[in-house]
């Protein structure tokens, strides 16, 4: 990339993170912008989700904005996708895209992820990269977020449980560490199990797989995860110096 690519790309991060939440920020960014990838794009992490779908899998991307990872999974043979945004801007370009491309069985919708405009038990998986730590840049403590925030996460929650079929998978792709994810997904109302993995080489991003209906009733409080420990950061590695980092540093 060189230096008038890099600025350009640079100029569509926020002047702080709380325009995150603004459904104007993401109109002009979406204007303008043509491709963006949140926490690396689909070649990094498909190792880790394609174990969790099936060709027939029937998918909801939520807050899919201007990726690609729907079309990551329908190279990979996953047609059944569904991707809505909030932003009338993004919905649009995205489906002129696909429809560029020839992705024609891909459906785009104008949704609120807080409130999703479908029957319950309709989809197999349902898959999100970064639209939930957009909801919890304004958090305050991590350890205690604000009322206001967690209801927000709730409610988006509550909506992915309901959509899932039984026996269906959520897909989360974030920044979020464990420790500070476990008080949403453990919360009483889900019957899903909880998993996590992690990808990135210094800058570690986490992959949770949570599979409606397998909760036991003695793992309440328990993350399971395949590493002992928790992933270091180098904070000399490339990416923290660019808009993941901006967005991590409020999470």
């Amino acid at each position: 990339m060189d230096a008038s690519e890099e600025t350009a790309k640079r100029d569509f991060a926020p002047v702080s993170a709380s325009d995150y939440l603004d459904i104007s920020y993401w109109d002009q960014r979406f204007t303008e912008e043509e491709h963006y990838e949140w926490f690396k794009d689909y070649s990094h992490f498909r190792h880790l989700i394609l174990q969790y779908i099936e060709s027939n899998s029937a998918v909801l991307e939520v807050g899919c904005g201007n990726s690609q990872l729907s079309e990551g999974l329908y190279r990979d043979g996953v047609t059944e996708i569904t991707c809505i945004d909030l932003s009338s801007v993004a919905v649009e370009k995205m489906k002129q895209r696909l429809s560029c491309k020839g992705y024609k069985e891909i459906k785009v919708l104008e949704a609120d992820m807080l409130d999703l405009p479908f029957e319950d038990e309709i989809f197999d998986v349902v898959v999100e990269k970064g639209t939930m730590d957009v909801l919890l840049v304004d958090a305050g403590d991590p350890w205690n977020p604000e009322p206001e925030t967690m209801n927000k996460v709730m409610a988006m929650l509550e909506g992915v449980h309901r959509v899932l079929k039984p026996h269906g998978v959520f897909i989360s792709i974030t920044f979020g560490q464990p420790h500070f994810r476990r008080r949403f997904f453990n919360a009483p109302a889900f019957t899903w199990s909880v998993e996590w993995k992690t990808f990135g080489e210094g800058f570690h991003y986490f992959v949770y797989a949570l599979k409606k209906g397998e909760r036991s009733s003695t793992s309440n409080d328990i993350l399971c995860h395949e590493h002992a420990g928790m992933p270091s950061i180098s904070l000399f590695h490339d990416e923290l110096d660019d808009e993941n980092y901006l967005l991590r540093s409020e999470l």
